[in-house]
Parts: structure tokens; C-alpha cells; sequence
């Protein structure tokens, strides 16, 4: 069995303040493989993006604490334990991430091109010349029109869109082994969420690369991700591969997931929504985290005094077993 390129386990992150601690992210694991997209899915809050900002070390400490048994095995060094100047060689270089938002994830001071350009010029030692024509052809492959013109632009002179494939090649330029794509299509039309993702996909087959796909869209993440993990605060709840997660889900929030999606409702028929809101992490609920918003499953059965185990209920197929949510 070929190893994965990342392995990620027993994953725990807490935020120390003053007023308590909030546990972000609970004993997560899961592995990624090379050439492999992983959707990770779930509502604002879950702890998707937090968890893959830990990979990267770009999680400020404090007040972010790293549980002592978590784990991020990549090329055999754990990521969470390196220091900051051998996270430095791998983040950038082997293991890049797109940002949810690019209006503020490129510096409005500097011309695109010398953004695009700078990765290569820190990990490559490029000079600067070498680096900007190479920028230039990486954002041609993006599709950026009038590239040489273009290239010289401010972040201001590009659309949402265009800025969204300016973070797309200052991320592939290096031709890293994982992307982290946080919510690559945020406020974008469904036309241009459809162009970025399979620009994402045709630079995969190119360059081979890992990507983990941050969404909150299971309709979106279907058509891409090999696996699908669904998060509800702070944990997974089921993990299975696409097509088998999408064509007989278990857990009564990914069926509720499934169920509010705008395509699947009937014409004249409301859409389906999923009550109330993730609870706070701060003061999680003893036993089944979602047993007060379940409207799918059975509620009166969810476990009130002990955390559902993760278990495997046919290959690759793992799913929270609390007996409400299964129902």
C-alpha cells in the first residue's frame, strides 16, 4: 500500500483567553495522497479551516495551543513540531494555500506580477527577472488574458475572479506537493466557482498535486474531491469517498447537509435548512454535539454522557456512532 504524502493525526486545538477556552479542533485525523483531492466540509465554525492553518504554522501561540499528541507527518517530520525556519523551506515551497479571500489576501501596494513572482525569489533563489518571467507564464496558464500587460496591474484593476486565479498561480508556482484550497470560490458567481475549480483540477493532473478542498458547499465539493470529511464543531463526523458518502451518508447532519441543497428541492417547494446554530465550543454539550439542532435522526437517542466513537461501518467509510444521528 503506497504511504500517504500527509498524514494527520489526533489533531486537538484550543484557544486559551481569559474568559476560558474554546476547543476548536478535536482529535482529528485523516490522511492525504499524493494527486488525491480531500473535501473537508462543514458550516462556518467547525473548524475546517483552523485545522489546516495549524498544518501550515500560521496559527498565532497564544493563544492557540497544539495538543501534545497531535500529529502532521509529511516526508517523515511532523509539521506541528518544526521550528520556524524549517516550516519556512516546507510552507510556500512544498505545501501552499489559497485564502478564502483574495480582495484581502494580496497586498494592494504591489503589482501583481512581483507577488506571483516572489515565492520562486525566497525558495528557488531566482533572481527577480527570472522570477517575473516565470510568474508571467504561470498566470497565462491561469488564463489571465493580455498576460504581459496585465501582470503589471495592481490587485485593484482585477475582478474578483481574475484575483482568485492571481492566488491560483502565486500558489502552483512553486509546484508544491499539497494545496490547501480555503474556500477558493467565495463570493464568486457559480459561472466563475465553476472556471476556478477546474483550473484547480487541470493543474492536478499537470503538476500531481495533493489538494485539500475547504468548503462549506457539499454540492460543490461532489464534482472534485475523491473523499469527502464532514466537520460539525470541531470533529468529523463521517468520512467516506465521494461517491459512496454522497449515495448513502449515515449521519443525520451530513443527510441534512445532502437535504440543504438548493438543487435537490422541488420547484414551489421551500428550500431545507438545518435549525439554529452550531453550538459555542466554549461550552460544547456533554455526548452528541448535534443532537439539538437533529431533526433527521432520532434526538431523544443522541448520547448525553459520552463522546460517539468514530467507527468503520464498511471500507473507508467511518461515521460518529451515536444512535439519534445513525437513525
Amino acid at each position: 500500500m503506497i504511504a500517504p504524502l500527509l498524514q494527520v493525526s489526533h489533531l486537538n486545538i484550543e484557544f486559551r483567553q481569559r474568559s476560558g477556552s474554546n476547543f476548536a479542533v478535536n482529535d482529528l485525523s485523516f490522511d492525504l495522497h499524493r494527486a488525491e483531492t480531500l473535501g473537508i466540509v462543514g458550516e462556518s465554525g467547525s473548524g475546517k479551516s483552523v485545522s489546516c492553518c495549524a498544518l501550515m504554522g500560521l496559527l498565532p501561540s497564544p493563544p492557540a495551543i497544539i495538543g501534545k499528541d497531535s500529529q502532521a507527518i509529511f516526508e517523515g517530520a511532523n509539521l506541528l513540531s518544526l521550528s520556524a525556519s524549517e516550516l519556512q523551506k516546507i510552507r510556500g515551497q512544498r505545501i501552499s494555500m489559497i485564502f478564502q479571500d483574495p480582495m484581502t489576501s494580496l497586498n494592494p501596494y504591489i503589482r501583481v506580477v512581483d507577488q506571483v513572482a516572489e515565492p520562486l525569489v525566497i525558495h528557488q533563489g531566482m533572481s527577480w527577472k527570472e522570477a517575473r518571467r516565470a510568474a508571467i507564464e504561470e498566470l497565462a496558464r491561469t488564463g489571465i488574458p493580455d498576460t504581459e500587460t496585465r501582470a503589471r496591474c495592481y490587485p485593484h484593476e482585477f475582478s474578483g475572479g481574475m484575483r482568485q486565479r492571481v492566488m491560483i498561480a502565486m500558489a502552483l508556482i512553486t509546484r508544491p506537493d499539497i494545496l490547501i484550497a480555503d474556500e477558493p470560490t467565495t463570493a464568486l458567481d457559480v459561472t466563475v466557482q465553476k472556471q476556478v475549480l477546474d483550473l484547480l483540477q487541470e493543474r492536478q493532473r499537470e503538476l500531481g498535486t495533493a489538494i485539500i478542498l475547504i468548503t462549506h458547499d457539499l454540492g460543490l465539493v461532489k464534482s472534485y474531491a475523491n473523499r469527502i470529511q464532514v466537520m460539525y464543531a470541531g470533529s468529523i463526523v463521517e468520512s467516506a469517498p465521494s461517491d459512496e458518502l454522497l449515495r448513502n451518508p449515515k449521519h443525520a447532519y451530513t443527510r441534512a447537509l445532502i437535504a440543504s441543497i438548493p438543487a435537490r428541492a422541488k420547484k414551489g417547494e421551500p428550500l431545507q435548512s438545518i435549525p439554529g446554530i452550531a453550538p459555542s465550543l466554549k461550552h460544547a454539550p456533554c455526548g452528541c454535539t448535534f443532537r439539538e439542532r437533529n431533526i433527521i435522526g432520532r434526538p431523544e437517542l443522541c448520547l448525553r454522557d459520552q463522546v460517539p466513537a468514530l467507527q468503520e461501518i464498511c471500507p473507508n467509510h467511518w461515521v460518529r456512532s451515536c444512535p439519534g444521528c445513525l437513525s
